[in-house]
């Protein structure tokens, strides 16, 4: 199996769990943090929703420049917008995954600001990284902030307490 398909596997899967934890996000709540450092609600499960699509910088592009500024986040203001922007990217990422050669992975990426280097990896190892890890860290997160909502975590990887009957 060639690397871009393990990764598109991965991608499919983990989109399902995702979403459907998103689902639940009480966009009335957005401003709440659990600690004043802390992201708010609403950016930490925008955050979580456009993860998926970093394909397109991480795979596609050699380096991202942070002095470039090139970043707006996406004005998500109800769920419906939150689960289109997250379905949107799965379906760039997923398309990003079905066209690219796996040489592609053994290239070289770099993250910058200016002439400040940050790291260079392989884009095999920043797409683990930055497009993977990195959501599931933060999707691990708006677990933890919808737990101390009272709302009833749906299934990840198995049953959580609220679905001890599965």
């Amino acid at each position: 199996m060639k690397l871009k398909e393990k990764y598109l596997d991965e991608v499919i899967r983990e989109s399902k769990a995702t979403r459907n934890l998103l689902a639940l996000v009480p966009m009335e709540k957005g401003d709440f943090k659990p600690h004043e450092k802390s992201m708010s609600l609403s950016q930490l499960a925008r955050h979580v929703a456009e993860i998926p699509g970093w394909w397109k910088e991480c795979l596609l592009q050699d380096e991202l420049d942070f002095a470039k500024g090139e970043y707006v986040p996406k004005k998500v203001e109800n769920l419906e917008a939150l689960l289109s922007l997250h379905d949107e990217v799965i379906e760039n990422a997923k398309k990003i995954l079905t066209e690219v050669d796996d040489s592609e992975f053994s290239k070289n990426w770099t993250m910058r600001n200016g002439e400040l280097i940050f790291f260079t990896l392989t884009k095999d190892e920043v797409v683990r990284t930055w497009c993977l890890n990195h959501l599931y860290h933060h999707r691990a997160q708006l677990c933890v902030y919808l737990r101390m909502l009272d709302i009833a975590l749906p299934s990840i990887y198995g049953p959580t307490a609220d679905l001890q009957n599965m």
